[in-house]
Formats: C-alpha cells, sequence, structure tokens
C-alpha cells in the first residue's frame, strides 16, 4: 500500500512530520508551520463547491463529551469576526474522498466498502490537542499518525487500488473555519495562549463513509455506512454484511 508521506504544495504542512508516533514532534512541526505562514486565506473560497455533494470516508466523534466540551471551550476564546465555528455534532477528521455523488453509483459504493470491511486495522486512540492553525481553519493536532495513516491507506486503496496513496495525508481535527483573508500573526498569538490546554484523549473504533455537502458556512453529512474498526488484538476483519449502504 502506499502509506509513505510525501511532501505535497497542496497539503498543509507541506512536509510531513520527521516522527509519524510522537505527539510532541507532531504538535512542534504543526505549529512550526501555522507560525511560518504569513496570511490566511478563506476557506470557503472553493469554485465549484457550493451546491455541491461528495462522499468522503470520516472519523466522527458525536458522543466523545470530553473532546466536546474541550472544542467549546476553545471556541469561546476565538474572536467572533470572520471564523465559522464547527458545531459540536461537526466534529470529524477527515479520511479521504471517494468522489463526487453523481460520479458514484451505489453499487460501486457498496463494493468499496466490502473491501475496505476486510482490510480494517484494530481499534486505536488518538489524542487530540493542542490547538494550532492551517491556511484555513483553527485545528487541533492529533497523534500518533500512523494508525491514521495505516487506515487511510486501507480506505485509498479500497477506492482507487492502482493509484490510491497516503502521500499527502495530514490528519488534524478542526474547530472553525477562516471566512475572510488576514494576517496570520494576530492569530498565532492569541492561539498560542490556548496550547497549554491539556489533550483528550478519543478511541477510534468505527468510520464512517458519508455524503457531504456544505449548507451555509457549515458542513452537514448523511452517513451511508458506518464501518466498525476490528477488536484490538483479535486481528479480526469487520465482516461487510455489518456495514450495509443505505
Amino acid at each position: 500500500m502506499g502509506t509513505v508521506l510525501r511532501p505535497d504544495k497542496r497539503a498543509f504542512p507541506v512536509e510531513p512530520p520527521p516522527d509519524l508516533v510522537a505527539p510532541q514532534v507532531i504538535a512542534a512541526h504543526d505549529w512550526s508551520a501555522f507560525q511560518a505562514l504569513p496570511r490566511m486565506a478563506d476557506h470557503w473560497d472553493r469554485p465549484g463547491w457550493e451546491g455541491g455533494r461528495a462522499f468522503y470516508w470520516m472519523l466522527t466523534f458525536p458522543k466523545e463529551l470530553e473532546l466536546i466540551e474541550e472544542a467549546l471551550a476553545c471556541q469561546a476564546a476565538i474572536p467572533a469576526e470572520g471564523f465559522d465555528l464547527v458545531p459540536a455534532e461537526g466534529l470529524h477528521i477527515t479520511m479521504c474522498k471517494v468522489a463526487d455523488v453523481a460520479q458514484m453509483d451505489r453499487g460501486r459504493l457498496q463494493g468499496l466498502v466490502a473491501v475496505a470491511a476486510e482490510r480494517v486495522p484494530a481499534a486505536f486512540e488518538v489524542q487530540v490537542g493542542p490547538l494550532t492553525g492551517s491556511s484555513g481553519a483553527l485545528r487541533y493536532s492529533v497523534a500518533p499518525w500512523e494508525p491514521l495513516v495505516e487506515l487511510h491507506a486501507v480506505l485509498a486503496q479500497a477506492n482507487a487500488p492502482e493509484d490510491g496513496s497516503t502521500a499527502s495525508f495530514r490528519p488534524h481535527l478542526g474547530i472553525a473555519y477562516n471566512a475572510q483573508p488576514r494576517p496570520t500573526a494576530p492569530v498565532v498569538e492569541w492561539v498560542a495562549a490556548l496550547r497549554e490546554r491539556p489533550p483528550v484523549l478519543v478511541t477510534v473504533s468505527r468510520v464512517e463513509l458519508v455524503e457531504l455537502r456544505r449548507q451555509d458556512s457549515v458542513y452537514r453529512w448523511e452517513v451511508i455506512a458506518s464501518l466498525p474498526l476490528a477488536e484490538a488484538g483479535t486481528g479480526e476483519p469487520t465482516p461487510a454484511s455489518a456495514v450495509p449502504v443505505r
């Protein structure tokens, strides 16, 4: 599988971190990249996306109350002007895009879910935090990357066996989208004050295939299939029949 991360100018950070396991190394790498960014861009300035719908694999956290409380606390400290907050039910880690809805029929969708179900790794934990940013959002660093990269590789290969790759994958969890061009330095200054907050541990026990849409200044989705990860220590794949595509 294409599990090697590589520099990619379309990704943020452009360079992957030197260590995919150590939380302190990953967090420092994310923060350094954000500090070096001269300006933030409008996240919503994406021609062609308005009104569009697409299938994505995502990790969602609707029952992770500690994570939700932490995100709300950081959001309360964000200046209201020019930032669109991610709602509590909308917290997620994007894994990979499958296709625009118009390009994918349900039969093919069911097939790729079945393939992914046979290969998913065991459930794992990730640390969420500290807060950092990117060119278009405020977001948490997450660590370790290693199990996330492994899961991404499975999903990418199921969708595109010939060229599925993790090369530009940069896992993160966003809490606010930047809605206007602005200099980064003032944002760095007040995000820095929130970086001492303790990280939150969350368990990743399933990955969801969703139909994603933009609704005003927020992303909404419908779950198409929910794919449980294998139980830790068993190595047993999840039966495809357990994840019917709706």
